[in-house]
C-alpha cells in the first residue's frame, strides 16, 4: 500500500545518490523521497525489494558487514533472530538497480568506541562493500542511529551522507551527517500517508515526533530502534 500510494503521488523518489546531487547543485525539488533499510535482512530481497522494483524506485540499504550470510546478533534483535542476505544475493540486487551502504562491520554503539575501533568499523565496512560490488560506497547509518558530534565528524572523514532515526523531514541546510529519517510503522494508514506525502497531516507529525522524544528520554540508549 504504502509503495502504491507513493507511486500515485506527485513526489519524486530519488536514489540518495541523486538526492545527494541535487542537494549539492541547489536544485532539490520542494518536496521528494529517498526510501532506505537498515541492516539487509533476507524479507528486503523476498518481500520488499520486488515491490518496488514494480514501481520502478531504487532504494538503499545499509549492511553491517559481519553479519551478511548469517542471523543478525547484536542487542535488541527480533525474536526469533532475523537472517540476512549474503553476498550472492546483494550483489544480484546490486545489478538489478539496489543502492547498498556501510552499517559498520559489527553493528556496533559507535559512542562507546576507542578511535581505533571506530576507524576499523567505519572503513573495514566500507572497503569490503566495495570490493564486493566493485564500486564506492558514499552513505552510512550509524547503529541505533546513535552518532554523537565527535563520532560525525569522523563518519564525514569515510562518508558523504550518514542517515540517523530522528523523526524528520530533511531540510535543504540539514547536515548531511545527521540526516533524520521516518520510519513507515507510522503510516501503515493509508489516508495518513497520503496526507503526508500531500504535505498535510502536519498535526499528527508532530504528535508523533513529541511522543518519539519523550520515548527516547525514557529508553536505553542501546535499545534498537
Amino acid at each position: 500500500m504504502q509503495m502504491r500510494v507513493l507511486s500515485e503521488s506527485t513526489v519524486p523518489v530519488l536514489t540518495l545518490d541523486d538526492w545527494v546531487g541535487r542537494h549539492d547543485a541547489g536544485q532539490l525539488p520542494a518536496r521528494s523521497v529517498v526510501i532506505t533499510f537498515d541492516d539487509g535482512f533476507q524479507d528486503f530481497a523476498d518481500i520488499a525489494w520486488p515491490t518496488m522494483r514494480k514501481h520502478g524506485f531504487r532504494p538503499i540499504v545499509y549492511l553491517p558487514t559481519d553479519y551478511v550470510g548469517r542471523t543478525e546478533g547484536w542487542r535488541g534483535i527480533a525474536s526469533p533472530p532475523r537472517g540476512l542476505m549474503d553476498w550472492e544475493t546483494i550483489q544480484s540486487l546490486a545489478a538489478e538497480g539496489v543502492l547498498f551502504g556501510s552499517h559498520t562491520v559489527s553493528h556496533a554503539h559507535l559512542d562507546s568506541l576507542s578511535d581505533t575501533a571506530l576507524s576499523e568499523e567505519l572503513e573495514v565496512a566500507q572497503e569490503e562493500i566495495e570490493d564486493r560490488l566493485g564500486r564506492p560506497v558514499l552513505h552510512f547509518a550509524p547503529p541505533y542511529g546513535l552518532a554523537g558530534p565527535a563520532v560525525r565528524k569522523r563518519i564525514a572523514e569515510y562518508y558523504r551522507t550518514s542517515v540517523v532515526t530522528r523523526l524528520a523531514n530533511v531540510g535543504p541546510v540539514d547536515d548531511l551527517h545527521d540526516l533524520p529519517r521516518i520510519e513507515m510503522f507510522y503510516f501503515t494508514d493509508e489516508a495518513r500517508w497520503r496526507d503526508h506525502l500531500a504535505g498535510r497531516g502536519r498535526g499528527y507529525f508532530r504528535k508523533r515526533q513529541l511522543l518519539r522524544k519523550v520515548r527516547s528520554l525514557m529508553m536505553n540508549p542501546w535499545r534498537g530502534i
